[in-house]
């Protein structure tokens, strides 16, 4: 039996690839044996252990952003995590590591890199943050999501699969997940997510245009477990006949039924949307975020580069009630993205990554 080790996190947009690869290799004759090693910081152990993955913590902290201090601290937990996930590779004698990136995964690939581990890495992102632009130096084989990111990879070692994204994206219909939501059909539906942890800001932009968006369609809002309260209060306040149109929640594990069945998403523009948003075929009006490199900006540009999405910054988040009516009253436009969103879509892409690493196990 081969075993295979899966590292990556910081954020979902690196964590959910793995998941959808492990189910992916899950399902080869024989499966092989699938170890998640990374950090538990942000809620990782459930997420992974719940997908049914053994998991092991291996620390890991952020470099960028950190103040001089905070670098030290940093530094102090990767030297540490390294160590840890050492004696973790030596004890698994792994036939090949699959990292999906973010500064969860680089302990880990480091040790592959030190012990002569073959390593898969996947770039989820148009363009690469700090872990994977040092991973591909020592990587065996690259993966990644859109043919822009091939600039930033050396080419001979490079794919482009497409982003995995949970299979429940291909397996429902939009009228089924239109059920599966309680919405009618005939009624414009909007979903407001931001990442993972939420986004105060876009809440707050939500929050803002809440009865102009309510007027015109029913509104599904994840906000993150640190908005739902303000959001609960703003539905409390608003008359009953808006108040049923609006639905906040601090996380949807549903989200590919909500995407699939909504007419627009406003979403943050992490890794998971150049999956999601083709899978779903969703129109998007995306903000990008500043953080972390300011990565999101490549993946919202390509996007809407494509035809998919258009962008809306930060700085004019105060017409987001007013971008969403535009495309709400323009049916053609958005069939459009529509079209153009499902163009985008690879269903295969975690099938393909699957069979790229257990290539490089043999």
């Amino acid at each position: 039996m081969k075993t295979i080790v899966l590292t990556g996190g910081g954020t979902g947009g690196h964590l959910y690839p793995a998941i959808a690869v492990a189910g992916a290799l899950r399902a080869m004759e024989p499966p092989p044996r699938l170890v998640f090693l990374g950090p538990a910081n942000r809620g990782e152990r459930a997420t992974v252990e719940a997908s049914g993955l053994e998991f092991h913590e291996v620390p890991a902290a952020p470099i960028r952003g950190r103040t001089p201090v905070g670098l030290v601290r940093s530094f102090a937990t990767l030297a540490r995590g390294t160590l840890a996930a050492l004696q973790r590779l030596r004890r698994l004698r792994p036939d090949v590591v699959f990292s999906t990136g973010g500064y969860g995964s680089f302990p880990v690939s480091l040790a592959a890199w030190l012990l002569r581990r073959p390593l898969v890495v996947f770039l989820p992102d148009v363009a690469p943050g700090l872990a994977v632009r040092a991973e591909r130096r020592f990587a065996t084989r690259l993966a990644t999501t859109t043919p822009a990111a091939l600039a930033h990879l050396p080419a001979g070692r490079t794919v482009v699969t497409g982003y995995p994204v949970r299979p429940e994206f291909f397996t429902l219909d939009r009228a089924a997940a239109r059920t599966a939501v309680d919405v009618p059909l005939a009624e414009p539906l909007v979903v407001v997510a931001g990442a993972s942890q939420g986004s105060r800001v876009l809440n707050d932009a939500v929050l803002a245009a809440l009865e102009a968006v309510l007027y015109r369609a029913h509104l599904i809002h994840v906000t993150g477990q640190a908005g739902l309260e303000m959001a609960e209060r703003a539905r409390a306040a608003l008359p009953p006949h808006l108040a049923e149109r609006y639905r906040p929640a601090a996380f949807r594990a549903d989200l590919p039924a909500v995407m699939l069945a909504a007419d627009l998403g406003v979403f943050r523009a992490g890794a998971s949307i150049l999956g999601e948003l083709p899978a779903a075929g969703l129109p998007a009006i995306l903000v990008p975020g500043t953080f972390a490199g300011a990565h999101q900006r490549d993946n919202a540009r390509w996007l809407a580069d494509q035809g998919a999405a258009i962008i809306l910054e930060e700085s004019d988040l105060g017409a987001l009630g007013t971008r969403i009516a535009e495309l709400l009253d323009d049916p053609a436009r958005l069939e459009a993205m529509r079209a153009a969103a499902r163009a985008l879509a690879r269903p295969s892409a975690a099938a393909d990554i699957a069979r790229l690493v257990m290539e490089v196990a043999r």
